[in-house]
């Protein structure tokens, strides 16, 4: 089979950025190679910083560890929304732990795990909690009353610690908008791989949160979030991979990493009807903002 054809091999490197940027999302632990690998493949298209995400415990840990090893690297921590569920209703097909804690009303085990959140939220390399919120498409009914505690919960640790808040949100625009106005937003507060359209974008636009745009933004069936980005305010648009998903057009199916930011990138300046340096000025300024680094 071709490399053009091969959904394993790594798309090429893109021409480099002028201009620096983050990604503001990604998950190093999930690719393929070593850390300064895929750093130092960034680094050479301009990409000179990524928010490293964990979604559950382990994950979490890493992260924090990660960045305080590379100073490029900066660390969200989290329980993702579909971790709550299974920590709280176990599996019942899985490992005895899950199903004692299942059986035990695992909700002791949720609060343990959202203090492991809670310590790691507070260590200095530790730049925002997340990705944290509701997902409505992978966790049925019987999950949504621990994903909202759960989302809660983070919203707390991340005010309490003066992180930024990272929003996981599928299939739950209203629920999530919702529960942030309830419990009241951090002062920074990110939609991660945002999934709304022009009226949510507006919604955010007014309440300050910030925008980011994966590599589906490139795709042929996702104009409506075309048109989102070309109404969200330039302040509030980040970029990320959320690699190794998402790769974006032309390269779709193949594997994700941070050094791919520039082919978004530049999908998202024309979009705007601004160069790329612009976009990419822009997209610097706001992720530092948004990640206090």
């Amino acid at each position: 089979m071709s490399p053009r054809n091969d959904n394993t091999t790594p798309p090429p490197p893109p021409a480099p950025l002028r201009v620096p940027v983050a990604d503001s999302h990604t998950h190093l632990d999930m690719q393929s190679g070593t850390v300064e690998e895929g750093l130092a493949k960034a680094a050479s298209v301009g990409v000179t910083t990524v928010v490293q995400v964990g979604c559950d415990i382990k994950g979490s840990r890493w992260a924090a560890e990660t960045a305080a090893t590379y100073e490029n690297v900066h660390a969200a921590v989290a329980l993702h929304p579909n971790e709550a569920p299974r920590i709280v209703l176990g599996d019942p097909g899985g490992s005895p732990s899950r199903r004692e804690a299942r059986d035990a009303g695992g909700t002791s085990a949720l609060d343990e795990a959202l203090a492991e959140i809670d310590r790691l939220a507070g260590l200095h390399q530790v730049r925002a909690v997340g990705e944290t919120g509701l997902d409505y498409f992978r966790t049925g009914p019987e999950g949504i009353a621990s994903q909202e505690a759960s989302f809660r919960a983070h919203i707390e640790i991340a005010k309490r610690h003066g992180k930024a808040l990272v929003i996981h949100d599928r299939d739950a625009h209203d629920d999530v908008l919702r529960i942030l106005a309830e419990e009241g937003a951090p002062e920074r507060t990110v939609f991660h791989c945002y999934s709304g359209d022009v009226d949510m974008a507006r919604i955010c636009a007014d309440a300050g949160y910030y925008m980011s745009f994966a590599g589906n933004v490139t795709f042929k069936n996702a104009q409506p979030l075309r048109d989102a980005l070309a109404v969200a305010p330039l302040q509030l648009v980040l970029v990320e991979t959320d690699a190794p998903y998402l790769t974006p057009a032309p390269y779709r199916g193949r594997p994700n990493a941070p050094y791919l930011i520039p082919v978004t990138l530049r999908a998202m300046a024309e979009v705007r009807g601004i160069d790329e340096d612009a976009m990419a000025e822009a997209i610097a300024a706001n992720t530092a903002c948004a990640f206090g680094y």
